[in-house]
Parts: C-alpha cells; sequence; structure tokens
C-alpha cells in the first residue's frame, strides 16, 4: 500500500472514531446522571462490577485478536486471500471454543453472587441480570463476529466504527430516554442492552461480507489449519500474559475498592474514571486507528521511514495527551459538580493521581509497534505488571485507601510501560540503542513541563467560577486554548519532528 493510501485510510479512521468517541462520550455522561438519579449510584456501581467480572471471564480470550491481527499484514498486503481465508478460520475455530468456555465459567460465577454481593442491598435479580446480559453480549461477539479482524488489519476501522459505535450510541440515547419516563426503568435498561447487542452483531456480520465476499472461512478445518498456522498458537500463548497484565490494570481496581469500600465508592471513582478514560479512549482510539496503517509500514520493511514516523507519532501523542490532561487537572471538579453535585467528588490526592494515570494511558506509543513487529515473547514483563499491580494496589488500599489503590496502578505502568517496554521495543523491534528514545522522551517532556508551568501560572487569572454548564464551556475554551497556543509555540520552535507532523496535518487539510 503507497503512503498516501495508507495516509487516507488512517485519517478516514481517525475522522469516524473522533466523531463517534465525542457522540458516546457525551451521552455516556448523561446516560450516567440519569443512572444515578433514578435509579441511585449503586445500581451503577454494580453495573461497573458486573462489567469488571465479565472481563475476568474474557481473560481466556487470550490475546487471540492480536495474534491474527499481526499474521494479517503481510497476507493482506500481498492480498493472498487463501491464507487470509486459512488465518481467520482458525481464528473462529479458536473462538468457538473460547464462548463456550466463557459461558461455563459465567454461569459458575453466578453461583457464587450471593457471597460476592452479599453487601448489596439491591435485589439480587439485579446481579443475576446485568451479568446475563453482558455474559449474552459477549458470547453474541465470539460466535458471529470474529470476522471483523480483517476490517481492522486491512485500515477499514470505520466501518467497525458505524456499526459498533453508531449502534451504542442509539443504545445509550434509548436507555436515557426510557430510565428517564418509563416504568421499571433497569428492566428497560437491560432489554436495551440486550436488543442492541443483537442489531450490532446482525449489522456488522452484514458490513464484513459487503466489504469482503470472498471471505468464507471454514470452522471446520480450524483445527487442522492451526497446525499449518502454528505462529498465531506460539503468538497468543505469549499474549496471554499480556492479556492477564491488561485486565488486571483496567479491571480489578473497582474489585479492590468494592472489597475495601463500597459500590458507592466504586460509583464515584466510576464517575471519574468515565472521564478519565472516555477522554483517554478519545485519543487512543484516533491513534488506534493508524494501527493497520503502521503494521502495513512495517511490512515494507523501510527502517528509516518507520523510525521517522515513529518519532513523528510520539511527540504529536505526547503533545495531545499534555493538552487534554492540562484541561482535565484544571476542570474536572467544577464539570463534577455542574454534572453530578458536589457529594461525588474524588480528594484532591487521588483527582491528581488519576490524571497522571491519564497521561501515561495516552502516551504508550510502543505498543502499536510492538504490535506490528509481533514482539510478544517478553511474557515476564506482564507477569511482574501484574503482580506489582495486584499486591500494590491492595497493600496501599488497605493503608491508604482509595489513593492507594490507584497508586499500586500507576507505580507498576510506570515500571514496565515507561521503562521496559521502549527498552524491548528499540532492542528487538529497531535495533538500535534505547538511548535514542530516553533523549526523544527527555525533550518532550521538557517542552511539556515549561508549557505546562507558564500555561498554570497565566490560568490563574482567569475567572474559573462556574455556575452553569455555558460557563463551564468558555472556561475550558480558555484553558484549552491557553496551553494549546503556550505548547504548540514550544513543539514548533524546538522539536523537529513536531514541525514535520504539523507539516503533514497542513499538507492533509490542503487537499481536502
Amino acid at each position: 500500500m503507497s503512503e498516501n493510501n495508507r495516509t487516507t485510510q488512517s485519517i478516514k479512521n481517525v475522522r469516524v472514531s473522533l466523531f463517534f468517541s465525542i457522540l458516546i462520550l457525551i451521552l455516556g455522561f448523561f446516560s450516567r446522571k440519569i443512572l444515578i438519579e433514578c435509579l441511585g449510584a449503586e445500581v451503577l456501581g454494580l453495573n461497573t462490577t458486573a462489567t469488571n467480572l465479565l472481563g475476568l471471564l474474557n481473560l481466556a480470550e487470550l490475546g487471540i485478536s492480536t495474534a491474527i491481527s499481526y499474521t494479517l499484514y503481510t497476507p493482506l498486503y500481498q492480498k493472498d486471500y487463501k491464507t487470509i481465508n486459512e488465518i481467520v478460520a482458525v481464528q473462529g475455530w479458536l473462538y468457538r471454543r473460547i464462548a463456550y468456555i466463557i459461558l461455563a465459567g459465567g454461569t459458575i460465577l453466578m453461583c457464587f453472587f450471593p457471597w460476592i454481593f452479599s453487601k448489596m442491598e439491591l435485589p439480587l435479580w439485579y446481579a443475576y441480570g446485568s451479568f446475563g446480559v453482558l455474559l449474552v453480549a459477549a458470547m453474541l461477539g465470539y460466535i458471529v463476529n470474529y470476522q471483523q479482524i480483517a476490517l481492522s488489519a486491512d485500515q477499514q476501522e470505520y466501518k467497525i466504527s458505524y456499526n459498533v459505535q453508531g449502534f451504542r450510541a442509539l443504545k445509550l440515547l434509548m436507555q436515557i430516554v426510557g430510565i428517564g419516563y418509563f416504568g421499571q426503568g433497569y428492566v428497560y435498561w437491560l432489554a436495551v442492552e440486550f436488543g442492541m447487542s443483537a442489531i450490532t452483531c446482525f449489522f456488522l456480520h452484514r458490513t464484513i461480507h459487503k466489504s469482503f465476499p470472498w471471505l468464507r472461512p471454514d470452522l471446520s478445518k480450524g483445527k487442522m489449519l492451526s497446525r499449518k498456522h502454528t505462529e498465531i498458537i506460539r503468538k497468543t500463548k505469549q499474549l496471554f500474559f499480556h492479556k492477564f497484565a491488561t485486565y488486571v490494570l483496567g479491571q480489578t481496581s473497582p474489585l479492590i475498592i468494592y472489597a475495601f469500600l463500597s459500590l458507592t465508592v466504586v460509583a464515584v471513582y466510576g464517575n471519574y474514571m468515565l472521564l478519565v478514560v472516555s477522554v483517554s479512549m478519545i485519543v487512543t482510539s484516533v491513534f488506534n486507528g493508524m494501527n493497520a496503517g503502521i503494521g502495513n509500514l512495517i511490512a515494507e520493511g523501510n527502517k528509516e521511514k518507520i523510525l521517522s514516523f515513529f518519532r513523528e507519532y510520539t511527540v504529536s501523542r505526547y503533545w495531545i495527551a499534555s493538552v487534554i490532561c492540562f484541561c482535565l487537572f484544571n476542570l474536572s471538579h467544577s464539570f463534577m459538580v455542574l454534572w453530578i453535585g458536589e457529594g461525588y467528588l474524588l480528594d484532591s490526592t487521588s483527582f491528581t493521581l488519576l490524571v497522571v494515570y491519564a497521561f501515561v494511558v495516552m502516551t504508550r506509543t510502543n505498543d502499536s509497534f510492538i504490535s506490528a513487529y509481533g514482539l510478544f515473547q517478553d511474557i515476564y514483563a506482564p507477569a511482574i505488571e501484574a503482580v506489582l499491580n495486584l499486591g500494590l494496589s491492595i497493600l496501599l488500599g488497605y493503608y491508604y485507601g482509595l489513593s492507594g489503590i490507584i497508586s499500586g496502578v500507576l507505580i507498576s505502568l510506570l515500571l514496565v510501560v515507561c521503562c521496559w517496554k521502549p527498552y524491548f521495543l528499540y532492542s528487538r523491534g529497531f535495533k538500535i540503542p534505547v538511548w535514542n528514545y530516553l533523549f526523544l522522551i527527555g525533550k518532550i517532556m521538557c517542552l511539556i513541563t515549561v508549557s505546562w508551568v507558564i500555561s498554570q501560572f497565566l490560568f490563574k487569572s482567569i475567572n474559573l467560577s462556574c455556575s452553569s454548564f455555558i460557563d463551564w464551556i468558555l472556561v475550558s475554551f480558555k484553558a484549552l486554548l491557553l496551553y494549546g497556543l503556550v505548547s504548540l509555540c514550544s513543539f514548533q520552535l524546538f522539536d523537529k519532528n513536531f514541525r514535520v507532523f504539523t507539516q503533514r496535518i497542513y499538507q492533509i487539510i490542503k487537499r481536502q
């Protein structure tokens, strides 16, 4: 694929992903507010906990989708349809077995719900209903729509966004209206959740076969083909450790909070995590639209072009993350007061740690390149990350409460993601000294620090009182404009890679 085509597809993915991410972010806040006002914070905490329990069962996926994506880049680049069908058949065969494992695991787990939710004041059927609907939705994804990996690997992520994110936005809108105006609000919420999952699967399945009419994997040959494509199994075994670490990082915190504190605290934490994760997801979903392009670039094998793009990709992502985190740090509390009231505010220490967490998550630039190179053999790193994450969260949470739990997550992230991953990519992927990366990141962080200090000093002169959402939006615009301009000037003046990035954006806009 030529660079122009790769760029065009990436832009299309980014544009669609950005639109739906912002739309779902807005609808998500309304949905959460309606849930709290009409059904109570405990229902919200229950829903979060049920989602995290399902995440534990989804560990059975083992990281197969990532392994499949890696193996699809080259045959897609070469238009080898026979190999693509074979690889997707292996995925479908594996996913059917995973679906059975998750269903069995979910059934066993529900037997322990009276004990797991013993502190819950809600009727126990709420827990069974929430978990059951989420479990069925997961089953549909594994059994019906596993072939969407071909769209993703072929840089057609935007088609997945139209179906999955589009129907998710419609689902949230229907739930907001239903809970607010109909009786039996939670039953309606569950019914919509189930119904929209089935509709999404139907339309996504149709889109896949319109895009790839030649994609007809024979699942009955999946076991036999797995012996031919042994790399998929090998990479999957390696990826299990990474998958486990990702679960521990993202899904266990609410469970630990519930164990030490309560479902209400889970809801308060969840409100801020919704804000932090939603904004972070806007960035990651935008850049995830480039993942297939990165895989395609690496398949071409031009090392100088790969390194040049990595530097440009890294500096742009760090800059965007710093802009968002500056706004998060200065505007989140006032937003929470207007959104759901002062009774749902986090303490300043926990909140600051969450902003740092958001910055680290948004700047995981090495992951996309590690996946594109197929470098999953560092199984000790995610194992250590998971142990540190879980152990430190429990230990520090016992002594320091919520801030301790978040600190445990953050420490494991900093050690593995910010220290080990860059070394691993540079030594095994790029095969150049890691000092190049340290110099790059050191320079970026200096520019961010200077920009932040100057902007924070100037921001204090702005009237920050917000009595309405209109006031909040105006203050937000001022904060965004202030830091955006200060940091833009700093990066533009002192970083060559950033100048290349802005020039690329200018050329893209010029061509539109």
